[in-house]
């Protein structure tokens, strides 16, 4: 049953790390910004709205944003939190994990190719070149965590980082935390890969794919990229925190630590700007390299 509180602590507070960076980066602002509660209002109104579907569309379409879904819910069954075990855990767990955030990419680009339109395919078009360029380094990261834990399992390996292997290899755990938070950034189309806000249709990625959906598809959207914001900004702070602490412990350390990335998240988009499209794969090649920097000195 303890396997459960992670998956119930990211269904409830997902929406909420995305009310804090909108609250961050209107503070940054000057401005008092829409209160953090506000995209669990825009949930429940997108609910509440009938779908409408354009006469190209097929089966595609509409199985895009439930398999989309379906698939980070399964992610999030892998992951642990607070140094806890994870609901699911088993030898190579954290492959089935990479895959599924896969599959969720994969039917929505599938989604917004079914529309026929040839700009939700100019965004389709950018986001599978920019995966391409943060799943290596992702794999990358998590190999090296595996090789230094002895486990892979994501179970295992963040329950075994604790004070005593940061102070045995602390600088490469601060190195792939930061290769992972720039994948964060990037999987998750925030500044300075992509706009979430935006509507200037030369620079927009993710959000032109979805621009056809509506009503409840959106909202299953709109949900499931609250919960990868969540399942990879929880993969961050479980380098961060050490694990050894008792459960009324990790889990309380947990959530502030993912409400803390959501608030470094609106820092970084509030006093960086967007990247032009070609800098983008240079940012993604550079977490790439303290991956790989952290292979070295793990290798030492």
């Amino acid at each position: 049953m303890a396997g459960l509180v992670p998956i119930l602590l990211a269904l409830l507070l997902a929406p909420l790390l995305l009310g804090v960076i909108n609250r961050t980066k209107a503070f940054f602002a000057g401005r008092q910004g829409a209160p953090v509660w506000q995209p669990y209002h825009d949930l429940r109104r997108l609910l509440g709205k009938g779908a409408v579907y354009s006469r190209t569309t097929t089966w595609v379409f509409v199985a895009g944003p439930v398999v989309g879904l379906a698939s980070v819910l399964a992610a999030l069954s892998l992951l642990p939190l607070g140094g806890q075990p994870a609901f699911l855990s088993f030898t190579g767990d954290l492959v089935l994990m990479v895959c599924l955030l896969g599959l969720m990419r994969f039917v929505t680009v599938l989604a917004a190719l079914d529309t026929g339109s040839s700009f939700e395919g100019m965004g389709a078009s950018r986001e599978v070149t920019f995966s391409a360029l943060a799943e290596p380094p992702l794999f990358l990261a998590l190999a090296i965590l595996a090789r230094k834990t002895g486990s892979l399992s994501l179970t295992g390996i963040l329950g075994a980082i604790d004070h005593g292997l940061w102070l045995q290899a602390g600088p490469m755990l601060l190195l792939v935390a930061t290769a992972l938070f720039v994948i964060f950034l990037a999987e998750n189309a925030r500044i300075p890969v992509d706009d979430p806000n935006t509507h200037l249709e030369l620079t927009m990625i993710h959000e032109v794919m979805v621009l056809d959906h509506s009503g409840p598809d959106f909202a299953m959207i709109l949900y499931g990229a609250a919960l990868k914001l969540w399942l990879l900004g929880a993969l961050v702070v479980g380098i961060l925190v050490p694990a050894g602490s008792p459960w009324y412990v990790g889990w309380p350390a947990a959530v502030g630590g993912l409400v803390l990335v959501a608030v470094l998240t609106g820092v970084v988009e509030s006093t960086i700007a967007r990247l032009r499209m070609h800098k983008v794969p240079q940012l993604l090649v550079g977490s790439l390299i303290l991956a790989l920097l952290a292979m070295v000195l793990g290798a030492r």
